[in-house]
């Protein structure tokens, strides 16, 4: 488990699902990883519907109303990734061949924030934080773990990510088509043996094995659970649909699921002392 009070630049620090229930959706995710929801509030949403997921009293994501220009397509969770200056960044995404959606606007007072696409059409948000850095509490059961980037074309992902927040790429898994993303430098250690940042995000090949690596370029969203059989048994529970049944790689039992209203999203469960 990790408590977080503020995130440098660079790292992705929170997700959200704008959805056309968002009550509805309350009661599923509710039930599925045992939040309880503060709001409305927070963010300048068409009926003013903006939730904050909670876990253990600290914030750990979003769910809000779909706004009118999006209404009646299917619900998405979507990853936001701090930054210094808003409109700054939005400037790179232009230099590097994305293309900015929405904003910069403000939605005070938790933020100024900017909708984007990557050159390959994902779409993410970048994050300038007022009163909500983002999530609290990441890595244990309940809250989100990872941001996964499924994509088509990774030598220009990795040119624009790298323009855009300064990640640099590695290897992971060539066979599976993952990579992991860092910032540059290093942290901790000896001076002879500096530790590397910790990982930001991972990219995955769209048409590889990777988590959720299939269909047109998109970020993905991880959850760890307790127990990945009893959360997709939750899930179906309350109306949501199994994509990628249970299976194990690496370290984990996962699963893709998505909600009643089309929000995919992978629970992952850490199998310590296996293997």
């Amino acid at each position: 488990m990790s408590e977080r009070q503020s995130y440098e630049p660079g790292v992705p620090c929170w997700v959200e699902t704008l959805q056309p229930d968002p009550e509805a959706a309350k009661t599923f995710y509710g039930d599925l990883f045992g939040w309880d929801f503060a709001g409305p509030g927070g963010m300048p949403q068409a009926d003013g519907r903006y939730y904050v997921a909670r876990l253990a009293d600290c914030d750990v994501a979003g769910v809000g109303c779909q706004p009118a220009e999006i209404a009646g397509q299917p619900a998405a969770w979507t990853t936001q990734v701090s930054v210094e200056n808003v409109d700054a960044a939005a400037g790179r995404v232009r230099r590097a061949g994305g293309t900015v959606v929405a904003g910069p606007m403000d939605v005070s007072p938790a933020g100024r924030l900017a909708v984007v696409t990557d050159p390959n059409g994902a779409v993410l948000c970048v994050w300038e934080a007022g009163n909500r850095a983002g999530a609290q509490r990441i890595n244990e059961a309940g809250a989100w773990s990872m941001s996964i980037l499924n994509t088509p074309d990774g030598d220009s992902a990795e040119g624009f990510y790298g323009t855009v927040f300064g990640w640099r790429a590695e290897t992971l898994d060539p066979e599976r088509g993952l990579k992991l993303w860092r910032l540059p430098g290093y942290v901790g250690g000896e001076p002879s043996q500096p530790v590397p940042r910790d990982v930001v995000a991972v990219m995955a090949a769209a048409n590889g094995n990777g988590t959720s690596g299939h269909g047109p370029a998109h970020w993905a969203i991880d959850f760890w659970v307790d127990d990945a059989d009893r959360a997709v048994e939750r899930a179906v529970a309350g109306g949501g649909t199994v994509l990628v049944p249970v299976h194990e790689i690496p370290m984990f039992r996962q699963a893709v699921i998505a909600d009643p209203w089309g929000a995919a999203f992978s629970v992952s469960q850490l199998m310590l002392g296996r293997g």
